[in-house]
């Protein structure tokens, strides 16, 4: 008897499908964690920059606060990781050997992703062409509305070379 119940389940999964996700247009720009991005800076002027080891924040409502790199949602950033199984395998098979040593860089992993919470709640997994998978976990001062969203890269150099782009963006729900 309940192998049928289960039977009806199933069917019922594969006719349904998959989710089609939403595209839309935005603009997407690029930012990493350096003090010219997330306007910090090293040492306090309450103890005349002697403290070079500690971050602060150097601009805005919370000036002076220590800064902890953390997102809004309270996890550290990070750029996604394609995993063993994705179209970065065909791509790059050489990578192939070292994810299957290295078994923490099997397992794909999404970037994060600055938008306005008013819009696009946190935890929304997105697609963004040229950069990979992300989700929203962060929310930044310059991001307001619902066509601006602001990717995390590791590297300063990497986030400049992004720039400025408007792109077609997959919107997983």
């Amino acid at each position: 008897m309940p192998y049928r119940y289960l039977f009806i389940v199933l069917c019922f999964c594969m006719l349904a499908g998959c989710a089609k996700p939403r595209i839309k247009n935005m603009e997407v720009t690029a930012y990493c964690g350096c003090g010219e991005c997330c306007n910090w800076e090293r040492g306090s002027w309450d103890y005349l920059k002697l403290d070079f080891w500690n971050e602060y924040i150097s601009s805005g409502p919370r000036e002076g606060e220590p800064y902890s790199g953390l997102t809004a949602s309270g996890t550290k950033p990070n750029e996604p990781q394609p995993g063993l199984f994705s179209r970065d395998s065909l791509k790059h098979p050489w990578m192939i050997p070292f994810r299957i040593v290295f078994p923490w860089l099997i397992l794909p992993e999404p970037g994060t992703v600055a938008a306005d919470t008013d819009y696009y709640p946190f935890g929304t997994e997105i697609f963004v062409p040229g950069y990979g998978y992300g989700e929203i976990e962060d929310r930044g001062s310059a991001i307001k509305g619902p066509r601006r969203l602001d990717i995390y890269y590791d590297d300063h150099d990497e986030a400049l070379e992004w720039g400025r782009e408007d792109v077609d963006v997959y919107f997983y729900d």
